[in-house]
């Protein structure tokens, strides 16, 4: 009788932890299915055949150590895929040991069949003074990727950015610049790998950290103040046409600690495939002292009169939509 009842209630634990998991609690540590702290920061997300694409910078208690890749069917449970781009063993590289990689975003170019991977490069033993976007690209969506170049859109500096794939295929770049005081937005190449001379200012408010969607046919664009590593108040942007003009439209974030972004930092705003409404905000809970442990927070979009908001939310699920 003992046996039996001790083998219910380890089936009754073991049945509320799965229940547990399948859920999202921002700020709370995050393992992935070895039981490893999940390594993606300043990531993005791609949806690729059936399948979440997880990419984010690989970080050690303070140094860039290259590009981790995450796999997922239901954006719970990651499976770790390896780096997607390592650190170059070449001392003379410009992505050698020593260099800063930040805020990687995969896309996928069906014209060319290949993954590309844009990040922000800071070359090693120069602080932040190259302010460069650099490229690499692989033949599978995990890679390993190819790394190509590094250099300044339009002669433009590049720090905190994005990638944007529009309806019709066409890619954007949206960059800090001029020493983050201005925001850019420029649009790739047909191969992606490079930017074209259509590049427009955004906003001159010293801004960085942007993450853009659509909705409806409109562009939404939320980024962060630039207060180094201490979280500050959002900012929603909003536009009928992607190269502008954008209107300022205030803080998106609601809930506790919102004028702080619930202490993270914007990193990417993920549509969910089949779910016109349905975007996930995810940002980064940095941890200056221990990059390698800084959290994630992935809260739901809701929407009111026509504009997007996030909600603090202990825990969700994706069963919490706009249809609730």
């Amino acid at each position: 009788m003992y046996k039996f009842f001790l083998l219910v209630f380890v089936m009754a634990v073991a049945i509320a932890g799965l229940g547990q998991t399948n859920r999202f609690t921002p700020g709370q540590v995050w393992t992935d299915d070895k039981g490893e702290v999940i390594n993606a920061h300043g990531g993005g997300i791609l949806w690729d055949k059936g399948r979440y694409y997880w990419f984010g910078e690989k970080r050690d208690r303070q140094l860039s150590r290259g590009v981790n890749v995450y796999s997922s069917k239901d954006l719970y449970h990651w499976k770790y895929e390896g780096e997607a781009l390592s650190l170059s063993r070449d001392s003379t590289s410009e992505i050698a040991e020593g260099c800063v990689m930040e805020r990687p975003k995969v896309i996928y170019n069906r014209k060319t069949g290949k993954y590309v991977l844009w990040f922000h490069l800071e070359l090693r033993g120069q602080g932040y003074k190259a302010a460069r976007a650099a490229v690499a690209v692989s033949d599978r969506v995990t890679g390993p990727y190819r790394y190509i170049r590094s250099f300044r859109p339009n002669e433009n500096m590049s720090r905190d950015m994005t990638l944007f794939v529009d309806d019709d295929g066409s890619a954007y770049h949206i960059y800090s610049s001029r020493e983050n005081y201005d925001l850019r937005i420029a649009r790739l190449s047909d191969d992606y790998l490079s930017v074209t001379s259509a590049d427009s200012l955004i906003a001159r408010d010293h801004q960085e950290a942007p993450a853009v969607f659509k909705y409806q046919g409109g562009y939404y664009l939320i980024t962060s103040g630039c207060t180094g590593w201490a979280p500050n108040k959002a900012s929603l942007y909003t536009s009928a046409s992607i190269f502008g003009p954008w209107q300022r439209r205030g803080n998106p974030m609601r809930g506790k600690n919102a004028d702080l972004t619930f202490g993270g930092q914007s990193a990417y705003v993920l549509p969910l495939p089949g779910k016109k409404s349905d975007f996930i905000f995810i940002a980064d809970q940095w941890n200056p002292k221990d990059l390698k442990d800084s959290r994630y927070l992935w809260l739901p979009v809701r929407w009111k009169d026509g504009l997007p908001y996030v909600e603090w939310k202990d825990q969700w699920s994706l069963a919490y939509t706009n249809a609730d």
